[in-house]
């Protein structure tokens, strides 16, 4: 299979092999969509409480006596069934959210993420990506000459110049193969990828 290579212009200037076993899958949606729930499942936080029927404050007094009253029995107010009482299954802060997702299961995946984007003619491949400053007007103008706007960056390599260049820059990730994650791959609308990074993603996903 073969990517556009582009050049500084951001225009196609000719084309490079890629492995066919990343980048030329058939297109898995549930795949996909389970490792994508997943990554953001796993993100996920347990920053919610709820009291139950001892945490929440109340007296122990018996609301009203035991039988004349043709209301149903009560113990006491802080019951489930009573507005101000507590939760019967209440949330708590250590609520474990992860969703399990073999090797085998999320390298699929990925790779018909990739092979989605290269159909769609949303991912294409730069000889490689360096700034000679931690500057981002630099890299920004860089971007700009290519005509991009929206774009994930894949590179073998973020030096310092490079990380410190492009955290700043709105609707720009650069990231190394290691930490692209599906969302991020879903969410841009373009993705680069040099040439050093797809030998690194032929070994991780082939």
């Amino acid at each position: 299979m073969q990517l556009e290579l582009l050049n500084e212009q951001g225009q196609a200037a000719s084309k490079v092999d890629a492995p066919e076993t990343v980048f030329g899958r058939e297109y898995n949606e549930d795949l996909v969509h389970q490792i994508v729930v997943a990554y953001q499942a796993n993100a996920r936080l347990g920053t919610r409480a709820q009291k139950d029927r001892e945490q929440v404050k109340h007296s122990t007094k018996k609301p009203f006596k035991q039988k004349g009253t043709g209301r149903a029995r009560a113990g006491m107010t802080s019951s489930p069934l009573w507005r101000g009482g507590g939760r019967t299954f209440p949330n708590s802060p250590d609520e474990n959210f992860t969703q399990k997702v073999n090797k085998k299961m999320y390298r699929a995946g990925m790779a018909s993420i990739f092979s989605q984007l290269a159909r769609e003619g949303r991912l294409a491949v730069v000889e490689s990506l360096k700034v000679d400053s931690p500057k981002t007007k630099a890299l920004a103008a860089k971007f700009k000459a290519m005509n991009l706007d929206n774009v994930l960056v894949i590179a073998e390599e973020v030096d310092e110049n490079l990380y410190l260049a492009s955290r700043n820059l709105v609707n720009i990730l650069v990231v190394e193969p290691r930490y692209a994650d599906p969302l991020s791959l879903v969410h841009y609308k373009k993705v680069l990828v040099t040439k050093g990074a797809m030998d690194q993603l032929k070994e991780m996903f082939a």
